[in-house]
């Protein structure tokens, strides 16, 4: 008899602990309607030109610091580096990756802004770092 008693009261405990399966939920917000129209495009985004930038472009390190002098930060990424050149007029960030052709990083991307984070024209940029 108390063998009995021990089992249906430890059954009973047990399915104390399972806990009760919450019912589905409904979905959060409103269903939107089939003829609803569709959402205006995304302005895009204006394309950084390239024109007074051939001087960096394309270009490798080594190059980079025989025009720029040693740069001020040389951040080495997973798949690629960035070069930060400094000077009274902007900072210049300058992106190499890989070319795919031998391997060798140059230049793909850069940005240039002023020391309180303004943007500046980045080929001016360029030609003022030269200057120095």
């Amino acid at each position: 008899m108390i063998r009995y008693a021990v089992v249906i009261c430890s059954a009973a405990l047990l399915s104390a602990c399972g806990g009760a399966v919450p019912e589905r939920q409904r979905p959060l917000g409103t269903p939107t309607p089939i003829d609803r129209p569709a959402a205006a495009t995304p302005a895009p985004r204006p394309t950084l030109s390239a024109k007074g930038l051939e001087s960096v472009m394309g270009k490798d390190m080594g190059t980079l610091v025989r025009m720029f002098g040693q740069p001020r930060l040389d951040v080495i990424e997973v798949q690629g580096r960035k070069l930060q050149f400094s000077g009274r007029a902007c900072i210049l960030d300058a992106y190499l990756y890989p070319d795919g052709k031998n391997g060798a990083e140059i230049v793909t991307h850069v940005d240039a802004r002023r020391s309180d984070g303004a943007e500046v024209d980045r080929a001016q940029c360029v030609n003022a770092l030269m200057a120095r």
